[in-house]
């Protein structure tokens, strides 16, 4: 039911899931087990995976905290996007790689919650796409120091608000990895 009328096909964005965005995450295991997870069935079902990386000064391109967690690994044929925001639209080729495969539901995994996944889910919406966020395959650090809420509630507020998130033409969910579906959403 895209707003993007002429992208029928669905992909699995993968976010982030970087040696040192992932050092120090909430649940880290189970959330890198549910990613896993949903790129053994994307790949099963031939639906297109996308990986995004990200780089900054914090994060050095090439670096062991820039690759990819040891348990993940991106296949060849699979798209790379690098990016250096936190919305994985912004400065990047993501639109043009979407579009060329007619992709406007997009199947959200990743890190963090509270950074790149939450700017990427509100680009890619703001933008026309259907975004289904995977509740239990994504995740952040514990940045109470500095004010915020814990990992829990973070991750906890991210999926209730998405679950209601609407927009004319879009459509926006939040369900577990055990419920994905690489259909596009209807209604």
């Amino acid at each position: 039911m895209t707003a993007l009328t002429d992208r029928p096909q669905t992909a699995l964005l993968v976010i982030d899931v970087q040696q040192g965005v992932l050092a120090s995450a909430h649940r880290r295991d189970d959330v890198v087990n549910n990613v896993k997870s949903l790129v053994d069935r994307a790949r099963a079902e031939q639906v297109p995976v996308i990986w995004v990386q990200h780089h900054d000064d914090q994060l050095e391109q090439g670096s062991a905290d820039w690759q990819l967690v040891a348990e993940l690994s991106r296949d060849d044929s699979e798209q790379l996007v690098e990016k250096s925001f936190g919305d994985s639209f912004e400065g990047t080729d993501l639109e043009d790689v979407l579009a060329a495969s007619r992709i406007g539901h997009l199947v959200v995994a990743g890190a963090a919650t509270d950074m790149c996944v939450r700017s990427t889910i509100h680009g890619a919406f703001a933008r026309g796409y259907d975004v289904t966020l995977v509740g239990d395959a994504h995740t952040t650090e514990d940045l109470s120091a500095y004010g915020a809420p814990s990992p829990e509630l973070v991750i906890s507020h991210t999926n209730l608000y998405w679950r209601f998130q609407s927009g004319p033409g879009k459509f926006a969910a939040t369900v577990n990895t055990a419920d994905v579906s690489f259909t596009a959403p209807r209604g």
